[in-house]
């Protein structure tokens, strides 16, 4: 196919005829399609469902040391959780602490605990004239979300293959003392899917920040969120990389079993230094009694280990990898000569990221909603909803049937090819 920049007006013209013609009668079918949001399908929740039979009024809900879990304390989680979880995330169980089934949850008290009482001793936050946070994008819109909340001021940092511009990250933490914190995804990236190099996560370990309540929120919500069996991307291991740099206290981790189990009931965790857990401890103590200790024993009884996780989201890869493929080729097919966007191709997470020509992206999501395809809002994978170059399309593909899917995506690319056309023929 002919790029549409070496076109003609003529054959531009001749192009959006027939790509209008085809736009209305999608739109005259009444669509109503939706891939605004990372949730998983039906299909991928229906193979948790015996996770509501281990557990019934005739067994013991007794924990290995002998802790009932019907009753009050652990306030950290029982033992075998953490097992569970700090095998997924490869950590140390005594580093961590088991929540309730949000780790967004989890984000958020971190950041308010910071503003009211601050980090270890250090002032707090809404105490200090300038607060700031440093934002790896296009990223997760909720992360922003939180930090605008608290009125905290976000600094984009563009992301690269590689992960987030680490000359960038250095030279702002290193000179900023106002500079708290950065927000990472760092494998399979929302949206783009992107997973930080072991370069880029060393880089990371041996920052030198300016602030000594600088920490790095680690967000590794796709850590076990494979495409494939064998093509597989890794991640080094952040905790254990800060602690070897001489920066223990540098890194919470966060994860949840949101997009493993069921979103609305999973376990979500912090893993982080013991000087760190003891300051968050402070915390807990004050607001809680513990967490669903009897949910906890739940997951535990039915994963039973590392390799039942493993196994399960197996059979998730199966059910998400064909809707991934579907969009990437039709992609290729329909797009990739007509020299109107890039994409990236991830080997996990949730997302595929359309990155189209600048001033585009409003305008295709808008089209593409008069059809009937709903998508996440242009500009949300930016601090304050405003993406600069007004390019980058975040596409969900998780919860709608693959026919569906196919179908959300050909109105997508007759949008992306409609948009294009008309941006060549105004200029």
């Amino acid at each position: 196919m002919k790029p549409y920049q070496e076109m003609t007006k003529e054959e531009l013209l001749e192009e959006k005829k027939q790509l209008d013609a085809e736009y209305r009668r999608y739109q005259m079918r009444g669509l109503q399609l939706d891939m605004s949001r990372g949730k998983p399908s039906a299909e991928q929740l229906d193979l948790s469902m015996e996770i509501m039979d281990v557990l019934h009024s005739g067994v013991d809900l007794a924990c290995e040391d002998g802790t009932d879990c019907r009753n009050y304390g652990v306030l950290d989680g029982i033992h075998e959780a953490k097992v569970l979880i700090g095998d997924m995330i490869e950590c140390h169980p005594d580093n961590i602490i088991i929540y309730g089934n949000s780790s967004l949850n989890i984000m958020y008290d971190t950041i308010s605990r910071s503003m009211t009482h601050g980090v270890m001793g250090s002032t707090p936050w809404c105490k200090l004239d300038q607060v700031k946070f440093l934002c790896p994008v296009p990223g997760y819109d909720r992360h922003f979300t939180i930090t605008e909340h608290f009125g905290i001021e976000m600094i984009n940092v563009p992301m690269l293959e590689t992960g987030p511009d680490m000359d960038m990250v250095e030279k702002l933490v290193a000179e900023d003392e106002a500079v708290k914190g950065i927000w990472c995804v760092p494998k399979y990236s929302n949206p783009q899917g992107i997973t930080y190099s072991d370069e880029t996560v060393r880089r990371f370990a041996r920052l030198k920040p300016a602030a000594r309540d600088f920490r790095i929120y680690w967000d590794n919500a796709y850590g076990v969120h494979h495409l494939y069996d064998i093509d597989q991307d890794n991640l080094v291991e952040i905790f254990a990389e800060c602690k070897r740099a001489g920066n223990p206290d540098m890194v919470y981790k966060f994860c949840s079993t949101s997009k493993i189990s069921f979103p609305g009931s999973g376990l979500a965790a912090i893993a982080t230094s013991a000087n760190n857990l003891e300051d968050i401890k402070k915390q807990l103590f004050v607001q809680t009694i513990g967490y669903d200790k009897v949910n906890q024993l739940r997951h535990v009884r039915f994963f039973k280990d590392i390799h039942g996780i493993t196994e399960h989201m197996r059979k998730h890869a199966d059910i998400l990898r064909p809707k991934f493929e579907m969009i990437l080729d039709l992609f290729d097919r329909e797009l990739a000569d007509r020299g109107v966007g890039s994409w990236y191709r991830p080997k996990g997470g949730y997302f595929i990221c359309y990155e189209a020509m600048d001033n585009c992206a409003k305008e295709i999501v808008s089209k593409a909603k008069k059809a009937g395809v709903v998508m996440t809002p242009a500009g949300a994978t930016f601090p304050y909803g405003k993406d600069p170059k007004d390019s980058v399309i975040r596409i969900a593909p998780t919860y709608p049937s693959l026919e569906d899917l196919e179908v959300a995506t050909r109105i997508f690319v007759v949008c992306v090819k409609l948009v294009s056309i008309e941006k060549f023929l105004n200029n």
